[in-house]
């Protein structure tokens, strides 16, 4: 344990986060205005993750129902994410397997004009797979999370957003940064005299 060690993971996670604003800023807009346009015509944000992500897909969530900034006291904004109902979970897994626990739920609940943020930092998740894909069965805009190449979520998504690093602490901290930003921009969206 030494100083030089946290300098040096500080140091990556600003070198990364430098990097993602200078090649996907425009995408981030994007998809903060995709947002936007779901919760303005009655839609609501749906979050799903394995481990790490699925923390942030309930931090994300959070966000848009309680508000991300205290300086912006503004109605709740629909938001659900999948990965806190352990009843469903584990009835899903046991009944259909673990790879349907998150595209059962979006068979249950999304609709069209709903928007999924799929977060894996491989994009090869089955269970992120399978929700994307029922997902767009269901004419839901959906974004993607993603890290290292973006996996096979990348082809899938309408919004891919992928982070370039293969260090996955590093890529989900990415992920946060970038969800907090988008949030942002749609409650400054929504809520312009604020």
């Amino acid at each position: 344990m030494s100083v030089e060690h946290v300098r040096k993971a500080l140091a990556e996670s600003a070198q990364l986060k430098l990097k993602v604003a200078e090649l996907l800023s425009e995408q981030i807009v994007a998809i903060a205005f995709e947002l936007t346009a779901s919760l303005r015509s009655g839609g609501k944000a749906i979050f799903c993750g394995n481990g790490g992500s699925a923390a942030d897909s309930q931090h994300l969530a959070t966000e848009l129902i309680v508000r991300l900034t205290s300086k912006n006291n503004r109605q709740a904004l629909p938001a659900i994410s999948l990965t806190t109902n352990s009843s469903i979970i584990t009835a899903c897994a046991n009944d259909y397997g673990f790879d349907q626990i998150f595209s059962r739920q979006i068979e249950a609940l999304g609709q069209k004009g709903d928007i999924l943020f799929a977060i894996s930092t491989s994009g090869n998740s089955k269970n992120i797979i399978n929700a994307v894909f029922t997902a767009n069965e269901k004419g839901l805009t959906t974004v993607g999370f993603l890290g290292c190449n973006g996996g096979k979520l990348a082809a899938m998504v309408n919004h891919p957003l992928v982070i370039p690093s293969v260090d996955v602490q590093r890529i989900q901290e990415c992920h946060i940064a970038v969800g907090h930003i988008i949030i942002s921009l749609a409650e400054k969206n929504l809520f312009p005299s604020r």
